[in-house]
C-alpha cells in the first residue's frame, strides 16, 4: 500500500475533513480491515492568504513545496494539497515537488465532465473565481464554468475567510450561499456547482441545492486518493 502524503492546515477544518474521509473510504474499500498510512504537514493557512493576497505566487509555490519536500522525507509515496486556492500555482507546485501529486482540479473537472454537464458554476475563494486555473482545466474537459458576479464573490469570499476558515458555520451565510446558487441557476442557466473551497462542503451540506448537483472537491479529491493508495486500476492514477 502507498503511503499518502497530505499538504494541510489550508484551512484546519477541511484538513481534519480529509482525514476523517480518507479513514472512512478506506476501510469502506478495504472491507474494513486496517487503516491507511498517511502524514500530514500542516501550514499556517493565514500566511498562505497573505502570500496569495500580495500576489506573491513563487513564495507560495516555494511554501508548498517546501511542505511536498517534508512529505517526502516523512516516507510519502504521493502527496494532494488539501485546498483549492493552492492550486493557482499547481504546475509550479508539481515541477517542485519529489513526489506525485494528485490535483483537485482534475479529478473534479474530470468528474464534472463523467456526469455530462456543460455549464458549471464555481464557487470558492476570491482567488479561486477570480482565478483561471479552473476554467483552463474545464475548458479541456469540454465543458464551460460560470464564476458568480463580481460583488456576489466578494461576499463569498468575506464569509471563507472570516467565518469558514476560523470553523464559524452560521445559518445566514449557508442560506446566502443557497440564494447565490439558486440566482446562478436563473441568470446563467448552470447544471451544477463545483464547491472549490473545501470548507464550502462543511456548510452546504448537501447533494444538491435548488435542483442542482453539488461537486464536494474534498469527497472527489478523497476518493482519488484513496484508489491510488489500494492501486485500484480504475482509480485516478498521478
Amino acid at each position: 500500500m502507498k503511503r499518502l502524503g497530505i499538504i494541510g492546515g489550508l484551512g484546519p477544518e477541511s484538513t481534519i475533513d480529509y482525514y476523517r474521509s480518507i479513514i472512512a473510504l478506506y476501510r469502506e474499500k478495504n472491507g474494513g480491515d486496517g487503516y491507511p498510512h498517511l502524514v500530514i504537514v500542516s501550514l499556517d493557512v493565514d500566511k498562505g492568504l497573505r502570500l496569495l493576497g500580495a500576489n506573491q505566487l513563487n513564495e507560495v509555490a516555494e511554501y508548498l513545496a517546501g511542505a511536498a519536500r517534508q512529505l517526502a522525507a516523512a516516507g510519502a509515496d504521493f502527496a494532494l494539497l488539501s485546498a483549492n486556492s493552492g492550486h493557482i500555482v499547481f504546475e509550479q507546485l508539481r515541477r517542485a515537488s519529489p513526489i506525485p501529486l494528485i490535483s483537485i482540479v482534475e479529478v473534479t473537472c474530470e468528474e464534472v465532465s463523467r456526469r455530462q454537464l456543460k455549464t458549471v458554476g464555481l464557487m470558492g475563494t476570491r482567488f479561486t473565481m477570480a482565478g483561471r486555473f479552473y476554467f483552463d482545466v474545464a475548458e479541456k474537459f469540454g465543458f464551460r464554468l460560470i464564476a458568480p458576479t463580481v460583488e456576489e464573490q466578494a461576499w463569498i469570499h468575506d464569509k471563507y475567510v472570516n467565518e469558514l476558515l476560523r470553523g464559524t458555520f452560521l445559518p445566514e451565510t449557508r442560506e446566502g450561499l443557497t440564494q447565490i446558487i439558486a440566482t446562478m441557476k436563473d441568470r446563467n442557466g448552470i447544471e451544477g456547482v463545483i464547491l472549490a473551497g473545501t470548507e464550502l462542503p462543511l456548510i452546504l451540506r448537501a447533494d444538491s441545492i435548488a435542483g442542482l448537483p453539488l461537486f464536494d472537491t474534498t469527497q472527489i479529491h478523497v476518493k482519488a486518493a484513496v484508489a491510488e493508495m489500494l492501486g485500484d486500476e480504475a482509480g485516478h492514477h498521478t
